[in-house]
Parts: C-alpha cells; sequence; structure tokens
C-alpha cells in the first residue's frame, strides 16, 4: 500500500542505493534491515513508477547524504553511526542525521533528473 500511495501521488521519487547485502553482513544492522525489507520494497516501487509513468531516481550508495549539511552545503567529513544528531559549524543548523541525510539525497536526485 505505501510504495503504491508514493507512486501515485509523486511524480520523482529519489532513494539511495544501498548495499542491502554488504549491510546484512553487520551483525548490529542485519535484523533492522531484514525486517524492513528495503529491497523487495525498492523493487515494488521500481515495478509501480514503470507502470504509472513516474521517475525513480537513485542516488549512489558513495554520495555523502549524511556528512553534508542540507542547508549551507558544508562538507563536515564522516561520522559514525553512533552520531545521530549533529551542528553545522559553518550555519550552525542543527541537524538529525536522517532528516539531513534524506533532504540531500532529494536535492540530489532533483538536481540528476533537472541536469538529464
Amino acid at each position: 500500500k505505501l510504495s503504491t500511495d508514493l507512486i501515485q501521488n509523486h511524480d520523482v521519487i529519489c532513494i539511495e542505493d544501498l548495499n542491502t547485502k554488504g549491510m546484512l553482513r553487520n551483525h548490529k544492522l542485519a535484523k533492522s534491515i531484514a525486517d524492513v525489507s528495503w529491497s523487495s520494497f525498492v523493487s515494488k516501487l521500481t515495478y509501480k513508477a514503470a507502470w504509472y509513468g513516474k521517475t525513480i531516481v537513485k542516488i549512489s550508495k558513495w554520495f555523502p547524504s549524511s556528512q553534508i549539511c542540507s542547508a549551507c552545503g558544508y562538507h563536515d567529513g564522516k561520522k559514525s553511526l553512533e552520531i545521530r544528531e549533529w551542528t553545522c559549524p559553518v550555519c550552525h543548523t542543527h541537524h538529525d542525521r536522517d532528516v539531513n541525510a534524506s533532504k540531500n539525497i532529494l536535492a540530489e536526485g532533483l538536481r540528476m533528473v533537472a541536469s538529464a
């Protein structure tokens, strides 16, 4: 139901091309990744997008989505997974790691669509 709702209500969906097989090898992440069934969800999104004529943009797993300030663009460098929140040293915007990454993935995906 969620994949259908997303496809029907959005023309472009930007997602990170995660290495789920590699993530499943990490014992700390394996259960969470397996429970979410990310690969299955992406497959459903992809075929439904083709069916409805919508666009799925996959952002490289190497794109530093959680390392870039979504407000000013400052690249703060790699952070360990324990860091869930951080403040940009340039513009002083406080970020939730996942929300910030999602904003950067969206911006990169829309940039890719515009330049195509």
